[in-house]
């Protein structure tokens, strides 16, 4: 809560003696290293269903990055802005320019945008809809044409990022690679959470869809250096935003 300037959060904190525990100052530790101090390589793994909803982490973490993978729903803005159709999937038409902008600047600071390969394209949005593998490039040329719907980042992907997160002294990971919560469509969340217990490193799973997803699929989370239990503020850091429940504290 110390993204928001609520009276419990800010103005108290004005009125009486405060400070912040334990689980503030964890986060905030590992944050710092994921911001200033990260040890190289440095993978950020970003999925989750909006690219407009990681506008601000991909500005601020793009100079500090070596390489950023993208899956989630996310992904089919990424393959828009590269010319490529992508059927019914989730897609931000505001927000290409963006996209083409980030894909730009990567390309000029030498930071690697990994993108899909392979994705999972179903028929419908649900457990038992037909699916297949298609090429990123060739959603439109499944058998559901420009109906289909991509769930989920292909097998291929999977382990191209699995091995770019292995191979990495620093992740964070936030949002899922696709619809985790129907079994046909969790195969790339399954593995790149696993990839993330292999690190020899700081590994971070970014909370929010991303905890949910690593306890939903049954992984020990005592395996991953830290799950964050900040949610938004944890991002809204990331983002390099101010946070009021920390600068009224003399933290930020």
């Amino acid at each position: 809560m110390v993204h928001r300037k609520q009276a419990s959060v800010y103005e108290l904190a004005q009125l009486r003696p405060s400070a912040a525990g334990l689980l503030i100052a964890d986060e905030l530790e590992v944050l710092d290293r994921l911001t200033e101090k990260p040890e190289r390589p440095y993978v950020v793994v970003l999925g989750g269903s909006k690219v407009s909803d990681k506008l601000g982490v991909i500005e601020h973490l793009l100079p500090r990055v070596d390489a950023l993978l993208i899956g989630g729903g996310m992904l089919f803005t990424f393959l828009a802005a590269q010319g490529h159709a992508v059927g019914s999937s989730l897609l931000e038409a505001d927000q290409i320019g963006t996209v083409e902008r980030y894909l730009a600047d990567a390309a000029e600071r030498g930071v690697d945008i990994v993108l899909p390969t392979d994705v999972v394209v179903a028929a419908s949005f649900s457990a038992d809809a037909e699916h297949v593998v298609a090429a990123a490039d060739a959603i439109e040329q499944t058998p559901f044409g420009a109906s289909g719907l991509g769930l989920d980042i292909g097998p291929d992907t999977a382990a191209a990022f699995a091995a770019r997160i292995r191979d990495a002294k620093t992740v964070f990971w936030n949002g899922p690679m696709g619809v985790f919560e129907l079994a046909p469509f969790a195969d790339g969340t399954r593995t790149v959470a696993s990839a993330l217990i292999d690190v020899d490193g700081l590994s971070v799973v970014g909370g929010g869809d991303s905890a949910a997803a690593v306890r939903q699929l049954g992984f020990d989370e005592a395996a991953f250096g830290h799950i964050s239990t900040g949610g938004g503020a944890s991002l809204e850091f990331l983002e390099g935003k101010k946070l009021p429940g920390l600068e009224v504290l003399g933290w930020q």
